[in-house]
């Protein structure tokens, strides 16, 4: 069975910073590029970032870049969100999904084939 399984989110003050991991299992994906999302109440899902199957190159989401950065280690096959400068609009439920294709590609959710469950994140002010 394929898992992705997000954990390091929780409650930080404004201005913090938290480290999300997305661990894979079942399957390896190291040949997958490997992205973030996010999704806040009564909002749609958002892409966050993207890093291709080898770590070479990045994609991000322009409100995001300089305070987020994506990082994966395919020894681990885990894929990681260092989020710093944290701001309550940050808050939401953080996705970790994985893909295969072309990178860059659209920033959309539906290029993506793989899925966690979500891990919440809340910013207080």
């Amino acid at each position: 069975q394929v898992q992705l399984v997000e954990s390091g989110g929780g409650l930080v003050q404004a201005g913090g910073s938290l480290r999300l991991s997305c661990a894979a299992s079942g399957r390896t994906f190291s040949t997958y590029h490997r992205g973030w999302f996010r999704q806040a109440p009564g909002k749609e899902r958002e892409f966050v970032a993207a890093i291709s199957w080898d770590g070479r190159m990045t994609d991000y989401v322009d409100s995001l870049k300089g305070r987020f950065t994506i990082s994966r280690d395919n020894a681990k096959n885990t894929v990681y969100l260092q989020m710093n400068s944290l701001k309550p609009e940050d808050t939401a439920v953080y996705h970790c999904a994985a893909r295969g294709g072309r990178f860059p590609a659209t920033q959309g959710p539906s290029t993506y084939n793989y899925w966690g469950q979500g891990t919440q994140v809340t910013v207080s002010s």
